[in-house]
Parts: C-alpha cells; structure tokens; sequence
C-alpha cells in the first residue's frame, strides 16, 4: 500500500459576474412579464402569481451575494432567464473540457508537474456536457496526460468521491499520479425563473492533482482518510437526460432543471452529514481538537454553521471554516475545493484538516489532510 499526498489545485474563474441586485431586477421583470400574461389565469384562481425577489432574501436564505458564469447576458434577459453557450464543431473543444483544463494546468503548475506525469483523469461533476465520449478523455487529449480516464457523477459530492476513487487507485499501485478535474457549469441547469432557486448556482471548474508520496520533497497535504456514503432520496433531483426525447408531452417541464425540496433537505442532509463526519473522525482517530480547518460543500451558510459547530462542539472561527459561498455561490461539486484550495497555504506542518462535500443522492464524502 502506497501513500497518497494532494499535491496541487487549481480554480478557473469565469469573468462574468452576477450580483445579487442584478439577478434580482432580471427576474422581477420576469416576473411582471409572467404575471401580465397570466392575469386571467391568477384571477381565477388557476395560477398563483409570481412573487419579486429581493437581494435581502437571497442573503437571508443563502448568504450568496454574487456568482460568476459563463454568459451572463442570457440570464439576464427576462425572456430567455439561461446562458447562451453556442454549440460547438465536435472538433473544437467542448466547454468542460476547455475550462477543466484551465484548473488542471494551474494544479499542475502549482505542484511543478507536467501533464505527462498524469497516468489517470477524472472528471466528475454535477452534470456533463455529453453521454460520450468522456469529457474526461477530452481534457486527458488535451492536456498530453497518459494513462486513462473516465467521467464520473455524485452530483454535489463528485469531487471527495474522484478524489476517493484516486487515492484508492495510488494506494493499490495501479497508478501514481492523479488530476481529479470539477467543471461546474451550473447555470445551464439551474432554473432561473423559479424564486426558491434562482440565486443558488454559478459556475466555476476546479482540478485537484493526487500523487503517490514518495518521500516528496515539494508541499502538499497527506491524504490521511477518505470516507464516501450515499442514501436514496428524491429531494434534489434533476430529470433531463438522453430518454428526454423518448417521452411524450415534454413541452417545458419544471423537473427538467435543478429541483429541490429545501426543508427536507435541511431536515435530512444535516445530520446525515454531521454523523458521517463524526464517525470518519472516530474511526481515523482525529478528535475535534485535532482540525485545524474545516473546507464544508458551498451550499448554504446556514447549513454550514450548523455541521461545523456540530464537527468542533462549538461556533467555529471563522478562519476555521472559510467560505466562499459569498463570491461563488453554490458550485456543486468544486465549492469545497475552492475553499481549500484558497484557504490552505497559511497551514503549518503537521496541521489537520477536513474536506466535505454533500448534495444529491444523497450523497457525502470526507477526505482527511494533514499538510507535511
């Protein structure tokens, strides 16, 4: 059995930036719109008109402030409320690939690699741009990585469960060096004319270089544990996919996009995700004591208090648990490596952390670090 060390992350960052006072106007113009159109319809009792949104809201209900994406035009234009992302000749880069290579090469430079030294591609995210072939053979093609790859989903929890399918790979000896690669264009799936979630989502891609430790002289953190688990639960779901077609009376329906029942989830993802953690702690013999830093899944502040006073026994500092919720917002499966791949430096050797993403499925993975 072989030691495992993250050896290097990346982020690519869309330019365009939505602010919560501009999202806000777009969809309240939406909304005036749906609301004329449908005025018979509200008045007799046939359809309930659309509420306005609020900046106070969004940040009351998420403590999201602002998100960046690929279009922002799209979004933002009350008769259409998606991005615009122009389809693309089979022998031009796809767009995952394209910025799931931006992060993999700024991974690959932070830990002074070259891609030839990658024997294995993973790009698990949230959704993918195709059935096949993989995006991550594309970006593997891309890239001039060896090895193999393939495409993985765990929809919010893609991330720690590549990064466990990596290390188990480095452990076994069936390869040495790994880039688990998030590109999350959440902005294609989030329905952004529905009030509940119209503020949740951006975009973003991140990669994550995963190495056999060999004496390495280089920084990096030892992958001490990682810890996967899912359980069956509809409450966040997505139903479009390649059977679409197949189905009849498929006009525009609602469960095509991101779908969520949010009391539920909170109800059931929080201890669900505080007693995974707890028990992975336990079996590690990690003590609360021992975490220096907490990287939590970017969904919700709210949610990410709560698990991390119940992880520490306490309210945690904030440089205990960092957020980015508040630039990014929800980025599915790369929020927690954003938060650790921005919040990580500072940390002295010997010094313990935890990686946590959770989402659908449901699902939830914990990975243990200690920097060397």
């Amino acid at each position: 059995m072989h030691n495992v060390a993250i050896t290097g992350t990346g982020v690519f960052t869309p330019s365009a930036v939505i602010s919560n006072d501009e999202l806000v106007a777009a969809f309240n113009t939406y909304a005036d719109l749906w609301n004329a159109e449908n005025a018979d319809a509200i008045a007799a009792g046939n359809a309930a008109a659309k509420e306005h949104s609020s900046s106070d809201f969004i940040v009351a209900a998420s403590g999201i402030e602002q998100r960046y994406v690929l279009d922002k035009e799209g979004v933002l234009d009350p008769a259409r409320m998606f991005p615009r992302l122009p389809g693309r000749p089979d022998d031009a880069p796809g767009y995952m690939a394209e910025i799931g290579v931006d992060a993999a090469q700024k991974a690959l430079a932070a830990a002074g690699r070259a891609a030839a030294d990658v024997d294995l591609v993973i790009c698990a995210a949230s959704n993918m741009e195709r059935a096949y072939p993989a995006i991550a053979v594309e970006i593997q093609q891309l890239l001039g990585a060896g090895g193999f790859a393939f495409d993985m989903n765990v929809a919010c929890s893609s991330a720690t469960f590549g990064l466990q399918t990596a290390a188990d790979m480095i452990r076994a000896g069936s390869v040495k060096s790994a880039l688990v690669i998030n590109p999350e264009i959440c902005s294609a799936h989030l329905e952004w004319r529905d009030r509940d979630c119209h503020f949740i989502f951006g975009d973003v891609a991140t990669a994550t270089l995963v190495e056999r430790d060999d004496a390495l002289e280089t920084p990096h953190f030892k992958l001490l544990s990682t810890r996967c688990a899912t359980q069956f639960s509809n409450n966040i779901r997505n139903n479009n996919g390649y059977l679409r077609r197949t189905h009849d009376h498929m006009e525009d329906r609602r469960d095509m996009q991101f779908m969520q029942n949010g009391r539920k989830v909170f109800k059931e993802v929080l201890p669900l995700v505080s007693k995974h953690i707890a028990d992975h702690m336990a079996d590690a013999g990690i003590d609360a004591a021992d975490l220096r830093r907490l990287w939590l899944h970017q969904a919700n502040k709210t949610m990410n208090d709560y698990i991390g006073k119940k992880v520490l026994g306490r309210v945690p500092a904030p440089d205990e648990q960092p957020n980015i919720l508040q630039d990014y917002a929800n980025t599915s499966s790369a929020g927690s490596i954003i938060a650790f791949s921005k919040h990580s430096d500072d940390l002295a050797s010997g010094d313990k952390g935890l990686i946590c993403s959770f989402g659908a499925g449901y699902s939830v993975g914990s990975v243990i670090v200690e920097r060397a």
